[in-house]
This record gives C-alpha cells, sequence and structure tokens, in this order.
C-alpha cells in the first residue's frame, strides 16, 4: 500500500505510535502495511488491525492474536497489557479508519465512480464494473460495504494497479453523503434515482435528494455527473459547480438513452442504446442478462459511465452482457419444482412495484401459480402505513394467485389488497417470519413462481433458503 508505513500511517489517523515492542524485522518509516481490517479473522502477513469496540465484540481482545498471525501493528483506543508489536494509540478508532482511508485515497492516482440513489445502487455498481472492466483494472464495493464503515474499508482495499475504484455509496441522514464523499472523492458522480427511501430521517423526496446531492461536496474539480433523467428530481439539476450533468434514460431528453426496448422476461432483455453526445454520436443494441424492465436503467447508467471513460460500444456491448445477479437482487434461482425471483435484499415501494411487474408480466408456463412473499418496508417515516397500503392495492391490480404478507407494518398492505374488489387470489398474512416458515410448506405447491421480498432487516434470505431445502431443489 502506497506510503502506508506505521509512521505515515500515526500521523494520518493523528495517533501516537508505539515501536518499543517492535520486531527488528519491521521498520516504522519503511515496512509498508499490506492491507488493513477491522476483522481479526481476516489478518494475514503484513496487515494492519484496527481494533474497534462494537456492540457485541471489543476488537482489543484479538490484539495478540493479530500480531501472532503477522500484524505489522494495531491501530487502538487503549494501549494492549503484553504487546507483542507496534501500536498506535487514537481517540476514536471508527474515525481513524475514516481518516486513513482519506489519507490514503489522496496517495492513488485510481479514478472513483461513486454510486447512489434510493434504489438500485448495488445492481448499477455491477453493470459498471462489468462495462469498465473491459478496459480497465477494476476494483469494485463487495456486498454491503457501501456506509462509514463499509466505504473506507473499501478504499483501503484498492492497490496501486487498480485504474477504476466503483464505489457504492449509501446512507439514510443527512450529513452522512457529505463524510463519505470527503473519503471517496469521486471522478465521476452517478445517482440512480430519488425514491421514497429513508423517509424515516430524511422527510420527503426533497430531503432525499439533498442528503443525496451532498456527493458533490468533494468530487474532483474536473469531474464528471451522471443523472438519470427520467427521475423529475435529479432532471431539475442543470449544474453543478460549472459542471453539466450527462442524462441517461429512456427518452430522447437525455444525452444516452434507449431507443428500443424488448422485455424477455426471466431471460432479460434487449435494448437499442442511443448516444447523443457533442463528442460522439452512435446506436448500438445491448443484450441485459438480468430480468425486470428497471435493469434497463442500470445498462443505460452503464453505458454513460462507459462513454465518459472512452470505451468503445463493443467494449460497452461487452461489458453489459457479462453482469451477473447478486443473490437477494432479482436473482432467478430455478429448482425441481419451483422458480424463485429472490429479490430479498431490501426494499421500498418503488423497488416493490418494479418486482411486481417483473413477476406479473412473465410468461407462467410451466408455472401453475404467481405467488408473492412480501415483508415490512422501513424507515418509510410517517407515511408508512399509507405507502404498504398502496403497494398491497398493487400487487392485488396485478392479478397475482397468491399474496402473502408478514410483519406488523404489512398489515396495512393486506388492507391495501383486500380493498380490490376484482382480486380473485388469496390473501395470507403471518406477524412475523417464525409463523410464515411453519405454515411456508402447506401455502406452496409445486410448479410456482415465487417472488420474495422485504427490508433487509426483516431476513427473508431465511424464506429462500427454507424453499430451496424443502425437498423441491435440484
Amino acid at each position: 500500500m502506497k506510503n502506508m508505513t506505521l509512521k505515515k500511517i500515526a500521523q494520518a489517523v493523528g495517533g501516537v505510535l508505539c515501536t518499543e515492542y517492535m520486531p527488528p524485522h519491521i521498520n516504522a518509516d519503511q515496512t509498508q502495511a499490506v492491507q488493513v481490517v477491522l476483522d481479526s479473522r481476516k489478518v494475514e502477513q503484513g496487515y494492519v488491525f484496527i481494533a474497534t469496540c462494537g456492540e457485541r465484540v471489543d476488537g482489543h481482545n484479538f490484539i495478540d492474536a493479530v500480531f501472532d498471525a503477522g500484524a505489522i501493528g494495531v491501530i487502538c483506543e487503549k494501549a494492549p497489557e503484553n504487546p507483542e508489536g507496534a501500536y498506535i494509540v487514537v481517540k476514536d478508532s471508527f474515525q481513524a479508519l475514516k481518516d486513513l482511508a482519506k489519507y490514503y485515497r489522496a496517495q492513488l492516482a485510481v479514478k472513483v465512480v461513486g454510486i447512489t440513489g434510493s434504489v438500485g445502487k448495488t445492481s448499477t455498481k455491477e453493470f459498471v464494473a462489468s462495462v469498465l472492466s473491459e478496459k480497465y483494472a477494476v476494483l469494485k464495493t463487495e456486498g454491503n460495504y457501501n456506509n462509514e464503515i463499509g466505504l473506507p474499508l473499501t478504499v483501503l482495499r484498492i492497490q496501486e494497479d487498480c485504474e477504476v475504484a466503483v464505489l457504492e455509496m449509501g446512507i439514510s441522514d443527512f450529513g452522512e453523503m457529505h463524510r463519505l464523499s470527503e473519503i471517496a472523492k469521486p471522478d465521476v458522480c452517478l445517482i440512480t434515482n430519488i425514491g421514497q427511501c429513508h423517509l424515516e430521517n430524511l422527510g420527503t423526496r426533497d430531503g432525499i435528494l439533498k442528503a443525496k446531492s451532498e456527493i458533490f461536496d468533494f468530487m474532483k474539480k474536473d469531474a464528471k455527473i451522471c443523472l438519470n433523467g427520467d427521475d423529475d428530481k435529479l432532471a431539475s439539476i442543470r449544474e453543478v459547480k460549472g459542471i453539466f450533468p450527462v442524462f441517461f434514460g429512456t427518452t430522447e431528453h437525455s444525452q444516452i438513452y434507449a431507443a428500443e426496448y424488448e422485455n424477455r422476461g426471466l431471460e432479460g432483455s434487449s435494448a437499442k442504446i442511443s448516444v447523443r453526445m457533442e463528442q460522439r454520436t452512435e446506436d448500438f443494441r445491448v443484450q441485459i442478462p438480468l430480468p425486470g424492465e428497471h435493469m434497463i436503467h442500470n445498462a443505460l447508467a452503464a453505458a454513460a459511465v462507459g462513454v465518459l471513460f472512452a470505451l468503445s460500444s463493443e467494449q460497452i456491448q461487452a461489458g453489459i452482457s457479462k453482469v451477473e445477479p447478486v443473490g437477494g437482487r432479482s436473482h432467478v434461482i430455478r429448482t425441481d419444482t419451483l422458480t424463485l425471483l429472490d429479490d430479498c435484499y431490501n426494499a421500498n415501494p418503488v423497488s416493490m412495484k418494479s418486482a411486481i411487474d417483473l413477476l406479473s408480466m412473465t410468461e407462467c408456463v410451466p408455472c401453475r401459480r404467481k405467488v408473492a412473499i412480501f415483508g415490512d418496508m422501513f424507515e418509510l417515516g410517517g407515511d408508512e402505513a399509507a405507502l404498504h397500503y398502496e403497494v398491497g392495492a398493487y400487487a392485488a391490480e396485478k392479478d397475482l394467485d397468491v399474496i402473502i404478507c408478514v410483519g406488523e407494518l404489512c398489515r396495512s398492505m393486506v388492507e391495501g389488497a383486500q380493498q380490490s374488489k376484482d382480486y380473485q387470489g388469496s390473501i395470507h398474512y403471518f406477524q412475523d417470519k417464525t409463523k410464515l416458515l411453519a405454515a411456508l410448506e402447506n401455502l406452496i405447491k409445486d410448479g410456482d413462481m415465487i417472488l420474495v421480498k422485504a427490508s433487509h432487516s426483516m431476513h427473508f434470505e431465511e424464506v429462500i433458503d427454507t424453499l430451496v431445502r424443502s425437498g423441491r431443489s435440484t
């Protein structure tokens, strides 16, 4: 890691370096850290370990173990009693993590694409990384490492041979994106949409726009901005710090748009993308392997970034075609007798309706029934009951065969579904996930196509696992 000696690290985090117990083969001025981690189990030779005090585990209890595993140093809030190596004492280990990531980012020549938005951040990140990988060495955010802990850890994973880092940036309150932007210092700022997430803290869509727009606070002076031109809030942004956004969307009002689109159900879709920019005008067709009409925006976003990074249309086509599904996000799982639409990683009203559309429009042959299993959507603020009701009513309008709702907030979703006088399917309600799992075998029939979707903290991956293990898996 460039310029990441123990002495430099101590200066970056404002800590006190103690080298009294440092082994002779380690030099505080010359020995470079190989990697920086918070998880003691991941420590290998040459690593630096940051000991943090979590809700359940105190990382300071594992300092001896990380030195045994080969750590060259430790960042900690209290000095070890019997240290076996060098350590740096700081006031706040989590702040030290962020300060270190800011320092390290400044050492790197890597270009950073920062991605945020209410819906589709992770899928868009996968599309963008896949496209850019056709030309550059790319590092991308893994899993859900998109917050004030995950983002700096991702930045600290960047190696000197990396040319582009694609970083997902997630928030739930004002000020968070400001701090993330200061760490990432994006060269490209991409916002997918302004939806109805985190209304509990951000209040309104205008509040969400304000919070997401903090990504511009520390962008590079020559940065580029990519925005969803189909989103009314984002479309209102005409200039930021002298930078004019590049818009992507489904109409000619955007510089990069889908001129044609064909939905192929679970097999994905195809589209003709038109580029109408001053320095580049062309049309090319792409094959989008992931299901759902909303994936067209992810593909368009990736095409926009690809154009900004001077990729050819052939490279953009290849990158989009190679995108692979991420577990819990529009992931199709086929078993011997069931087709599962695993979209259980997270949920909000917009993504719920998109998932319902996918289930509704997909051909069900040889499937017998279309089944939706919904869980609570969290952080929706004072309108949470009305928004759940709205989703329930929307599901009923799409003529699904079975609607299953789980959780306290989903009582309103059931009410919304029941209000439809024309709905001919069945509606089931369970107070919690445990009761659903106990009844699941009797609710599901061979041949069903099943959508599973809820907010992440509902842990509906257990529902997916139960369905796969229920004697119907391949």
